[in-house]
């Protein structure tokens, strides 16, 4: 198995393009962010399909958020991307999104196409990290790419992390919030989620 320091040994021992594409998970400001479990794929002792999809937890926290968007959201105004959904922000950063709501005045029919979306999205929702924290610390990935989400024009992003129950909050109109998840949190035009509550109702552990 690869040895766990962080980048310089990896790349030392595989080039950065021997690394297939379809471990990276994100680009920002250039770099390439890889898959958690991406160094357990090429020492072979995991396949590619092994990292790529959510835990268990995050995909029952995704369902309850879609269910709650789907059941009150104007279907007329706004289009739901789901499925790690591509955003091109410039030439050095591409992100992807666990949920993403988008304004159809701003992503019209004429930019959908094969591409990652160029256009913001209106509110992004984001359950835990999805790359190895070399590049960055948990604390900075969070922060570096909130900010990258709002300067391309999204209006809030909220991050859901299972390993601390906490929710974060940042907008462009108040500061940056962060609660216990088993608070209201309103996602936009009065639609509200309370993770904690629902996992607690579920019977779960993770409550």
């Amino acid at each position: 198995m690869i040895a766990s320091p962080g980048p310089g040994r990896i790349l030392t021992e595989i080039s950065a393009n021997e690394i297939p594409s379809v471990l990276i998970h994100e680009i920002i400001d250039g770099k390439p962010l890889y898959r958690k479990g991406y160094r357990e794929v090429l020492a072979k002792t995991k396949k590619i399909e092994d990292i790529m999809g959510s835990s268990s937890l995050q995909f029952f926290i995704i369902d309850y958020v879609l269910r709650i968007i789907y059941k009150a959201v104007n279907e007329e105004k706004y289009i739901i991307a789901t499925n790690e959904a591509g955003m091109h922000l410039d030439r050095r950063n591409n992100l992807a999104g666990d949920i993403l709501i988008f304004d159809k005045n701003v992503l019209t029919i004429d930019k959908i196409n094969k591409h990652y979306s160029k256009v913001p999205p209106k509110i992004s929702i984001e359950i835990d990290l999805d790359i190895e924290l070399e590049e960055f610390t948990e604390t900075g990935y969070i922060t570096i790419k909130t900010k990258k989400l709002l300067e391309f024009g999204a209006e809030k992003v909220i991050w859901f992390l299972t390993e601390s129950k906490k929710v974060m909050v940042a907008s462009t109109t108040n500061e940056w919030q962060i609660f216990d998840w088993n608070t209201d949190v309103e996602i936009f035009d009065g639609i509200i989620c309370n993770v904690g509550e629902y996992l607690l109702n579920e019977g779960s552990e993770f409550a």
